[in-house]
C-alpha cells in the first residue's frame, strides 16, 4: 500500500480528492494537513476510515500568529516514514514552497495546477526539482480535465478522422456568483495572481484543447487577444478573446469568459481536412464524409482517473505525460501569453520552445 497525506481541506479536497484517493485500492490515506485546525478536523471527520492523523499550523480558538505544536506541523507529518506521498490542494501561491518541502523530505507529490502563478516562478520550480538529481521522487501536476472520459475518447476520434488540420475552436462563457462557493474562498476573491479566474479555470480548457490538438501532433505556438473585465467583482479580468496559432501555422479561436451572465457552456470543436470532432463534458459530436455520430457521457471530474493514474506512477516508477510538470508549464504559458497580449503587447509567442 501506498500511504498518502492530504495537504489542504478546502472545498476541492473535500469534495473531489478525498473520495478520488479512497477510491483507489493501492492508497492508504493517513493524514490530513490544513493551516487551521478545524478545518483539518472537518475534512478527517469526512473520510470512511476514522484513524486519520490530523496536522495545522493553527489551533482552534487561536490567532492567526499562533503556531501549533510541533508534534502537529507539516514538517512532522513529511517526516513519518509510512507517508510515501501527498496531494496537494493548496492556493496557488501556497503551493511552491509545500511542493519543494515535500520533495525534500522524499515524498512523491501530486500538486494541483496551475503548476504556479507564472511561468517565471514554474520555471525556478522545475528548475528545483530537476536539481534533486536521479534519486528525486516523482513530482505530478493534477489537470483533471485530461483524465475525463469524454475527453480522452475526443482525443482518440480527433487520431480516427486525421486528416490535416483546418482550424479548431474553444469557447468558455460563465458566470459566477457572488454566492458561487469558489468565489467566497478569499485567495481567489480578492487574487493576488494574475488572471484571476482566467488563470485558476482557463488553464482548464486550455489543456482540454491541447489535448486534442495533441493528437494531431500540433501545439498551439502564438496567440493575439483582447482581455476584458465584464463583473467588476472578477479582478483584474475576466474574459479573453483571441486567435491562436499553432506550431503548423493552422489558426483558430480561444475565448473564455467567467463574467457572461446569460450565455453558459464549455465547447471544443477541431476541423481537419477528413471531417469534425466537437467535445464538450457530456458529448462528443463526429462528422465525416460518412455522416454524423453523436456518443453521450456522464458529466465527470476526472479527478479520481488522475489520483488513479498517479498511484500507478508511484508504482511503475514514472510520471505520465498529462501529468508532468512541463506539460502544465505549457497550460499555464498559453494562459500567461494570452493575458499579456490582452494587455496591449500585441501577438505573443505562447509556448516557448
Amino acid at each position: 500500500m501506498i500511504g498518502v497525506a492530504l495537504l489542504g481541506a478546502g472545498i476541492f479536497a473535500r469534495e473531489q480528492h478525498l473520495p478520488a484517493i479512497e477510491s483507489v485500492p493501492s492508497l492508504s490515506l493517513k493524514a490530513i494537513y490544513s493551516r487551521s485546525e478545524s478545518s483539518a478536523n472537518n475534512l478527517a471527520s469526512a473520510a470512511s476510515s476514522k484513524s486519520i492523523d490530523v496536522y495545522y499550523s493553527v489551533p482552534t480558538g487561536t490567532g492567526e500568529a499562533n503556531v501549533g505544536p510541533a508534534e502537529k506541523s507539516l514538517d512532522a507529518l513529511l517526516a513519518r516514514s509510512d507517508i510515501d506521498a501527498v496531494v496537494i490542494a493548496l492556493p496557488i501561491l501556497a503551493q511552491p514552497e509545500i511542493i519543494k518541502k515535500a520533495l525534500k523530505a522524499g515524498k512523491h507529490v501530486l500538486s494541483e495546477k496551475p503548476v504556479a502563478k507564472d511561468v517565471e516562478s514554474a520555471k525556478e520550480l522545475i528548475s528545483f526539482y530537476e536539481g534533486l538529481g536521479e534519486q528525486k521522487k516523482l513530482w505530478a501536476v493534477a489537470e483533471n480535465f485530461r483524465y475525463t472520459p469524454s475527453l480522452i475518447a475526443a482525443a482518440q476520434k480527433v487520431k480516427e478522422v486525421g486528416g490535416n488540420l483546418t482550424t479548431f475552436r474553444l469557447n468558455m462563457n460563465g458566470w459566477v456568483e457572488e454566492g458561487n462557493k469558489y468565489f467566497k474562498t478569499e485567495w481567489r476573491k480578492v487574487p493576488s495572481y494574475q488572471g484571476g479566474f482566467l488563470l485558476d479555470g482557463g488553464v482548464h480548457f486550455i489543456a482540454g484543447l491541447r489535448l486534442l490538438l495533441a493528437s494531431l501532433g500540433q501545439d498551439i505556438s502564438q496567440v493575439v487577444g483582447y482581455s476584458h473585465l465584464l463583473e467588476e467583482r472578477l479582478v483584474p479580468v475576466d474574459t479573453v478573446h483571441a486567435v491562436a496559432l499553432t506550431n503548423e501555422g493552422k489558426s483558430g479561436t480561444i475565448s473564455i469568459s467567467f463574467g457572461t451572465q446569460f450565455k453558459s457552456g464549455l465547447e471544443v470543436e477541431v476541423v481537419t481536412t477528413q471531417g469534425a470532432v466537437y467535445w464538450n463534458p457530456t458529448q462528443v459530436k463526429t462528422k465525416t464524409k460518412d455522416g454524423e455520430k453523436t456518443e453521450e457521457f456522464e458529466r465527470s471530474s476526472g479527478v479520481k482517473e488522475e489520483v488513479a493514474a498517479f498511484a500507478k506512477a508511484i508504482e511503475q516508477g514514472q510520471t505520465e505525460k498529462n501529468q508532468t510538470p512541463e506539460e502544465a508549464l505549457k497550460d499555464l504559458e498559453v494562459v500567461q501569453r494570452l493575458l499579456e497580449s490582452g494587455e496591449g503587447k500585441g501577438v505573443v509567442k505562447a509556448v516557448e520552445a
